[in-house]
């Protein structure tokens, strides 16, 4: 049984922050195309041959045709073990109701970041680490990378008692098994290091400001270990989306605006952030700094109106504010309520958008990620 499975997490494994000041489909028309190896990712074939991790070097012919994924839930695809719907409600309805139907492990009711930085990519969405060994065909699956990512793991230990990002990076190099790592890296980071740090100073804003630096430095640490230590030539980072959108703050403002405050935490976040890959990399050339916050700003204050109507209330919304989506009282009854098209809200529970919403995010960087690729 793996790690997560034999340890217990918190209820909001999927909240990216609970600071009040800080600070992670196919749409017809999104002109994003996702490669999808099966309709069913959460069965994936497994490592090596005869389900082994062992086997030859990972590795496919171009080089930048795999991606190795470390990181959140924004980013997981299920590696956070099914402990049960109030643990983990990832696993259960109505999470998945889009894609593919049924629950995957996804935070969201689809597609999450992962599947479509895949596509811009050019490869299937790469399998779970937790997965590796299910399915029944042989093969290397990590011939298109892999997914180390798991819901509620921060760059530090963030207290949900799931693998930070540097133990991620350890499953990584095991897997390689000395072999020289080939593709890309993608590293998400959306706040669970900040939510942790404010829980245990009773929600105080200054707590949270003060550990950014903190934060920053053990990313950049992490950064500077995959490209000198590992090997890796791309590295893909993600910035701070806006987090005083996302409804668990927009919900306290009747989801009538975002917070000032916690939007400005992402925006320090993402400002030291950029200093440090500046520092590392002066030329652009090892790392991109893929800029979600931009589209996720543009889109919630209504570019596009008739693409999501609705910006600031979730799709699944909780009778509770402690509440959860997919949450059941002792009968069985639902203690949420779901909204008839997803496609039509940018968030899907309290903190993570939808697939529709991914996909019109992916719309806008996929341009920056083919050109980091080409050069």
């Amino acid at each position: 049984m793996e790690e997560e499975s034999s340890t217990l997490i918190r209820r909001r494994t999927s909240l990216p922050a609970t600071m009040v000041m800080v600070v992670l489909l196919l749409c017809c028309n999104c002109g994003v195309e996702v490669v999808v190896a099966a309709a069913d990712e959460s069965s994936p074939a497994p490592v090596g041959k005869g389900g082994s991790d062992h086997g030859s070097c990972p590795g496919g012919g171009d080089g930048n045709r795999q991606l190795w994924v470390f990181g959140d839930s924004y980013a997981d695809t299920g590696n956070l073990g099914n402990l049960g719907r109030e643990l983990t409600h990832a696993w259960y309805y109505p999470y998945g109701i889009t894609f593919p139907r049924h629950p995957t492990g996804r935070f969201s009711d689809g597609r999450v970041l992962t599947d479509f930085v895949a596509s811009a990519v050019g490869i299937a969405t790469p399998v779970a680490y937790k997965l590796r060994r299910r399915g029944g065909h042989g093969g290397e699956v990590a011939s298109r990378g892999m997914n180390f990512a798991v819901g509620g793991s921060g760059v530090l230990d963030t207290g949900y008692f799931q693998r930070n990002i540097s133990s991620q990076i350890d499953l990584f190099q095991k897997q390689l098994r000395g072999c020289g790592p080939t593709g890309v890296a993608l590293v998400v980071v959306s706040g669970n290091d900040y939510s942790t740090v404010v829980d245990k100073n009773n929600g105080t804003s200054e707590a949270a400001i003060a550990y950014i630096p903190t934060v920053v430095r053990g990313l950049r640490e992490q950064l500077r270990r995959l490209r000198d230590e590992v090997g890796m030539k791309k590295v893909v980072v993600t910035n701070l989306h806006p987090m005083g959108c996302t409804p668990y703050f927009t919900r306290l403002l009747n989801y009538s605006g975002c917070d000032a405050l916690a939007n400005a935490g992402s925006d320090q976040h993402n400002a030291a952030l950029r200093s440090v890959l500046h520092d590392l990399d002066p030329a652009n050339t090892t790392f991109l700094l893929l800029d979600l916050h931009t589209p996720f700003l543009t889109l919630i204050n209504g570019a596009d109106d008739d693409k999501f109507p609705v910006r600031l209330r979730p799709c699944c919304e909780t009778f509770t504010a402690d509440g959860h989506c997919g949450q059941e009282d002792d009968a069985g009854n639902k203690q949420y309520t779901v909204c008839d098209d997803p496609e039509r809200h940018f968030y899907w529970d309290d903190v993570h958008p939808t697939q529709a919403a991914w996909a019109a995010v992916a719309h806008a960087f996929t341009p920056a990620i083919h050109h980091f690729l080409s050069t």
